[in-house]
């Protein structure tokens, strides 16, 4: 099998973007920290490069309220990234009044933000994230469907499409839409969960492969176990599921009119993830075990990408070396490495980052301002 291309962020700019009026960061390295204290904006960096693919990004804050305060304008983002079709220039951006961020990729407008896919893939683990594994079944699925969009990039499309064709649905029965109306929406809605479903059990089956294989690196994280919950049981030919679902979806037109929406579907699935070291739910393992099996889950899926897509994601650590002992920082850096992908980290002291190969970048933020140390 092909090495994976290497993607590299290797400048950022941004303007009127969070707290920064202006600032550029040339990078030359591919594992990178930005140090500072609590409130300089080293996440708002780790935003704005989240930017630089399909998405809302990271918060996924409305775009109003990325511009910076005191600011007449919007904002922009502008990023040079080396990749398989060589040096790229992307630039993202928000003026008052948008329905939406607009996208240029070398010069010309981008239909959507989706066409970044093409050049970068981003992954994330934010300390937002530590609640995830105790937290609502929406949050597991939005973070469920980032990983499918980093394999499928129409999985962000077919998720939206099946959202709104819901909202369709729980519309005509709130109001009484005629039969033959509601039968058009499920045959859509049928449609586009099949296929969201698909995607997700295929995404789920790959990446519980991968992380069997990265047990047998001895890293100091915890395996996870993953496996898609309720919703909507995917097994079978894509034809006999939409006709199930189609026959679930008419058969329960009152149930779900009562309830004021619809119970039963791919958008109630649930990501269960298990300790398997200790053969429990992940839900029920410490704080710590639950932030080390999420790093190792980032990990697998981290390799899963470059291996399935034939490019290295870009990484995004926001304040994760803070929570781990000086050895498994260690073993973090050096799996980083050995990935040989793009990682930016944020910390607020340096010590954090000693581990780090020779040839790391480390920036200072200092309220809208980096520089090189």
């Amino acid at each position: 099998m092909a090495e994976p291309s290497s993607v590299a962020l290797r400048r950022l700019g941004l303007t009127d973007f969070r707290n920064y009026a202006a600032a550029t960061c040339t990078v030359d390295g591919r594992l990178v920290a930005f140090v500072g204290e609590n409130g300089a904006g080293k996440t708002n960096l780790l935003e704005a490069i989240s930017l630089t693919t399909a998405g809302r990004g990271l918060r996924r804050a409305p775009f109003a309220e990325l511009v910076r305060r005191g600011a007449t304008g919007g904002w922009t983002v502008s990023a040079i990234i080396d990749g398989p079709a060589g040096e790229t220039r992307i630039g993202t951006g928000y003026e008052a009044g948008d329905a939406g961020r607009r996208v240029r990729i070398d010069g010309v407008d981008a239909r959507s933000s989706e066409a970044l896919l093409d050049y970068i893939r981003i992954l994330w683990l934010l300390p937002a994230m530590d609640t995830l594994l105790t937290g609502p079944a929406g949050d597991r699925r939005r973070f469920l469907d980032r990983l499918v969009l980093s394999i499928d990039p129409r999985h962000g499309s077919r998720v939206a499409d099946l959202d709104k064709a819901l909202r369709s649905r729980n519309r005509l029965l709130e109001e009484g839409g005629s039969p033959a109306y509601l039968d058009a929406v499920e045959a859509q809605v049928a449609e586009l969960g099949v296929a969201v479903a698909l995607a997700r059990r295929e995404t789920v089956a790959l990446l519980a492969d991968r992380l069997a294989t990265q047990a047998h690196l001895g890293l100091p994280f915890p395996r996870a176990g993953i496996e898609l919950e309720g919703g909507f049981n995917a097994e079978g030919a894509a034809s006999d599921l939409e006709d199930r679902l189609r026959r679930s979806l008419r058969d329960g037109r009152a149930r779900d009119r009562a309830a004021g929406r619809t119970l039963e579907g791919p958008h109630r699935t649930d990501l269960a993830v298990t300790h398997l070291g200790k053969a429990m739910p992940a839900a029920m393992a410490s704080t710590g075990e639950q932030k080390a099996l999420l790093i190792g889950l980032v990990l697998g899926h981290a390799e899963l990408t470059a291996t399935t897509t034939g490019m290295t994601p870009v990484l995004l650590l926001d304040e994760v070396a803070a929570h781990l002992d000086a050895g498994r920082r260690a073993a973090l850096f050096a799996r980083l490495d050995e990935l040989r992908l793009q990682a930016f980290m944020t910390g607020t002291d340096r010590a954090l980052f000693e581990a780090l190969p020779t040839d790391a970048a480390v920036f200072q933020v200092e309220h809208g301002a980096v520089h090189r140390l």
